[in-house]
């Protein structure tokens, strides 16, 4: 199968630090592929090599065929680059900005000035393309950002953290915009700590972590790897919660979490949930929340891991930081 995007062994190191240590990945054509994985796994690092923006240590990668070492002219005319911050000029209109980049990329001024209305419109931002970007909220920034790297028509597109900052109706917001341009034929790669994003929008996902692939696939096989399900069992009373603690403790066979009046364990054997209900009933517990459902990514990712998707490195920074630093 032709690959989107091919990568084999990338290796990449930053002093004593080993930022990718033999990644290998795929993306299929007009798929998303999600790099998933904690603050310092190696996510932006990746982005960087098959952006041409760093080159790997050890290892081979292309683009649409094109290698990202001999041949970065060509892999830099196909793809479009969203950072995890917006990267806009404040002091210029929305039109100005992207007026810039088509004019840094050598279109000519009418048919710049015609891709940015498109874009504008097509980022539902026309009302406010005359007005300085310092003015948009977060949302428009980075709607702004994402069709900044749209101008010149690529047919790949990386996301490294596109929603990093954003508020919930802000996130929701970009990730239609992402769906819509998959379904246009855009490729994209898309790193990302949050779970829900990846659930949401990724075809396939992978899982780094320390410059390492621990574990790929589609979202549902990487939730049926745990093996598990998970009861939760929410009492109505709050007095009846250390009973309600206790029983599913006890035919879990594990300590269960327990999250205001939510109480949730892993179980492996679906016939806990029916024990579940006759022990509380017998108990007189009235339940307002009773469900056994599939393992969340983040469960997957604590499995695989031993951590939170969220978690930073010892310095409480993002690895990509010293990335940053170290390409500069």
């Amino acid at each position: 199968m032709d690959h989107a995007i091919w990568a084999e062994g990338l290796v990449k190191h930053f002093g004593e630090t080993k930022a990718l240590d033999g990644v290998d990945l795929a993306v299929r054509p007009g798929t998303v592929l999600g790099l998933l994985g904690p603050n310092g796994a190696g996510k932006t690092t990746a982005v960087r090599v098959l952006a041409t923006l760093l080159r790997p240590d050890a290892g081979r990668a292309s683009v649409n065929g094109y290698d990202v070492v001999n041949d970065a002219h060509q892999v830099r005319q196909l793809i479009g680059l969203t950072g995890q911050y917006a990267s806009v000029d404040e002091t210029l209109t929305g039109t100005e900005n992207l007026l810039l980049i088509g004019r840094l990329l050598g279109i000519p001024k009418p048919q710049a000035k015609q891709r940015a209305r498109e874009l504008l419109a097509q980022f539902e931002l026309t009302d406010a393309a005359s007005r300085a970007t310092k003015t948009y909220s977060g949302g428009m920034r980075r709607r702004l950002d994402l069709a900044s790297s749209l101008v010149g028509r690529p047919t790949l597109l990386y996301l490294d953290e596109p929603t990093t900052g954003l508020d919930p109706r802000a996130r929701a917001e970009l990730w239609e915009l992402i769906r819509r341009l998959v379904a246009g034929g855009t490729t994209v790669l898309l790193t990302t700590q949050y779970l829900d994003e990846a659930d949401e929008l990724a075809d396939e996902i992978m899982v780094i972590d320390h410059g390492r692939v621990i574990a790929s696939g589609t979202p549902d096989e990487l939730k049926a790897k745990t093996g598990s399900q998970t009861l939760a069992v929410r009492p109505a009373e709050r007095e009846h919660l250390p009973i309600v603690t206790s029983v599913v403790g006890e035919l879990a066979c594990a300590t269960p979490d327990v999250k205001g009046r939510l109480v949730t364990a892993q179980v492996t054997d679906p016939k806990v949930l029916p024990a579940v209900v006759r022990k509380l009933d017998d108990a007189g517990v009235v339940v307002t929340e009773l469900a056994l459902r599939t393992s969340s990514l983040n469960e997957v990712f604590l499995t695989l891991t031993g951590h939170p998707a969220e978690e930073t490195d010892e310095n409480g920074t993002d690895g990509s930081d010293q990335t940053e630093r170290s390409a500069a």
